[in-house]
Formats: structure tokens, sequence, C-alpha cells
């Protein structure tokens, strides 16, 4: 192939990711906007506390974007009746009746609960992706994608370390301050 060619045919192929249809994107919604529609305080800590709080691992991925190794969390198994919270600030996230596997070797969920995340675009890997957020706290939980299951057709693609379970008629922990 002709460097020409290649380069024309490469940046074709990033511009017509970057202006899909919006029609074919995941529904994006501000940090802002996932708080007013659930009437919650955001939480405002310095990641210097947050880094105190949370074990490293955790920590990297919340609130420095890190990734988990696929396949090495336990949540991918958990199929228990429960709710799935952040695990910065104890918001709850999914619910079990949304989970799904993937075969992609993190929790996967077909959506989130309404108002809980926040969406922006991301281009670490060049393609857009769509990465979301606890709309609580800011920490990073992972990427969307329009390849799930119905009724949604999304896969909220978690990273396990940033959730931790809450089994049902477990009492949720108190959310962080």
């Amino acid at each position: 192939m002709e460097r020409r060619s290649f380069l024309t045919t490469g940046v074709g192929t990033v511009l017509a990711f970057a202006f899909f249809p919006a029609c074919a994107r995941p529904k994006e919604e501000t940090m802002a906007q996932a708080k007013q529609m659930n009437g919650f305080e955001p939480l405002s800590k310095p990641k210097a506390e947050w880094k105190k709080i949370l074990p490293a691992d955790r920590y990297a991925i919340l609130f420095e974007e890190s990734t988990e190794r696929a396949g090495t969390s336990p949540l991918n198994e958990e199929k228990h009746a429960g709710v799935f919270i952040c695990a910065a600030c104890y918001l709850p996230l999914f619910s079990s009746e949304a989970k799904f596997d993937s075969g992609t070797g993190w929790p996967s969920f077909f959506q989130a609960m309404p108002g809980r995340v926040g969406t922006r675009r991301d281009f670490k890997l060049i393609l857009p992706r769509t990465e979301y957020h606890c709309a609580r706290c800011g920490g990073h939980q992972g990427h969307v994608f329009n390849d799930g299951p119905p009724p949604t057709g999304q896969r909220y693609c978690n990273n396990g370390l940033a959730l931790e379970f809450v089994p049902e008629g477990q009492a949720l922990p108190a959310l962080r301050t």
C-alpha cells in the first residue's frame, strides 16, 4: 500500500468515526445533567484525599483512569441479586438486573441507574470512545459501547475494581462524604 493511500484511508477512518451520526452513539450526559436528574450533591474531594482512602489499584482506576486486566475481577462471576456501587463514594450505579456476560472479561451492564453516570468523549486510543464516570464523585468507571443486548443495545464495560457489590437484603453503605 502506498504511503499516501494509507494516510488518506487512515484519516478518513478517523474522521468517519469522529463524525459518526449521533443516533448511533450512546446518549452523552454531562456530569452536571446527571447530578440534576438525581438530586444528590456532588462530592468534591481532592485526589490526595482519595489516595489516602482507597487502595492504590482502585485509586489508579477511579482517579487516574487506569484499566484493570481483563478477566481479573471477581465481579465478572457475580450473579446474585443486588446493587453495584461506586467503590469511591458508594453511589449505587447499576442493578444486578442490568448485568450480562459480554465475554469481554469485564463486568458489563446494558444500562446504568438513571442519573448515576456522566459521559464524555475519550480519544486516548485515537478513535473516539465514550467514557463514563460516577456522577457524584467523578470516579472513572469504564466505557460504553453500542454493542450490548436489548433493550438498550448498550454495553457499559466497567472496571471491576471501580465497583463494589451489595447483595439484595443487605443495607447499602452510607455515601462517603
